[in-house]
């Protein structure tokens, strides 16, 4: 596996984000201990003995999605713990395609979460790979949760219609000639983004060689029923179907993608009843970009109310 590493100078001076680096290595290869080691990038603020909320991006951003959230939350007297996925921020980016399974993401955030980090009492936010990452590792472990919060997510099992925006970007990413990050992050927004933000998306790929993950993710979701992730999804389903702890969807009105995908979770998954499920007005797909301490806000009172 060749893994690349973002230099640390393009870190610098980006707008918003002045938030110090944590560092961890993991397995290159989930299972496989002599296949090296991945260093991977978490923030990691507010007191650390208290419950942690976890912040879990998805494609193609990075932590800096959050910057606008976390201070938010750190000053509600929350710990907050955000990672950089492999091959996104400051995290190691192996740089073939085929080195990114929706599998290896999995095991990867669990060793960095649960083995290096033991958090536990989590209140977890995920959107867009974040929930398809985040709500496996729910499933995987439900005792360490005490919350989950969700966003323009899903967790698909495959054999359902995919909507034409979705398959549209999943075309766009195997076949376009050029893949500006922070551009599609923008396009993603509700909001036009300055170009100081733009770039700051791009900061983590230097050029085209650090952008194999980005690249693959959208054809990592399931798709079709024996698709690659679709039985593990459909398992942690069957987990989610008796997940009783508090669980919000805070789905904005803005992601041709995702909209209406909060349905299947309030009707599905028991924590989810009675709870104030909320539609973010004003929210493109990357709700965290267009309202980030609305979302914070939310975050905190259900955080307050709940138990």
């Amino acid at each position: 596996m060749q893994v690349l590493r973002t230099p640390d100078e393009r870190f610098v001076g980006l707008p918003g984000y002045s938030f110090e680096p944590n560092y961890a290595e993991i397995s290159a290869i989930p299972g496989d201990p002599g296949s090296g080691t991945l260093r991977v990038h978490y923030l990691d603020l507010g007191p650390r003995d208290a419950a942690p909320v976890l912040l879990m991006h998805g494609e193609p951003s990075w932590s800096y999605l959050y910057r606008h959230m976390i201070p938010e939350l750190v000053a509600a007297g929350h710990r907050v713990v955000a990672p950089d996925l492999v091959g996104f921020g400051r995290s190691d980016k192996p740089g073939a395609p085929s080195d990114y399974t929706y599998e290896r993401h999995v095991a990867w955030m669990s060793e960095l979460l649960f083995g290096k980090l033991d958090l536990t009492d989590i209140t977890f936010f995920g959107q867009d790979w974040g929930g398809l990452i985040g709500l496996r590792l729910v499933a995987e472990a439900p005792d360490r949760y005490a919350r989950v919060v969700i966003g323009n997510t899903g967790l698909p099992v495959g054999g359902g219609k995919l909507r034409d925006a979705f398959l549209s970007w999943q075309k766009f990413s195997r076949e376009s000639p050029t893949f500006p990050i922070g551009q599609i992050v923008n396009g993603g927004c509700a909001a036009e983004l300055s170009p100081e933000v733009i770039a700051a998306y791009d900061a983590p790929f230097p050029d085209d060689t650090y952008k194999a993950g980005a690249r693959i993710f959208p054809s990592l979701v399931p798709s079709l029923v024996g698709d690659a992730g679709s039985a593990e999804n459909a398992a942690a389903w069957e987990v989610l179907e008796r997940f009783d702890k508090p669980f919000l969807c805070a789905f904005s009105d803005h992601d041709a993608v995702t909209r209406g995908g909060e349905a299947a979770f309030i009707h599905r998954v028991p924590g989810a009843n009675g709870q104030p499920h909320t539609t973010v007005v004003g929210g493109g797909h990357f709700l965290q970009e267009d309202k980030g301490p609305e979302l914070a806000g939310l975050i905190i009172e259900f955080t307050r109310t709940t138990r």
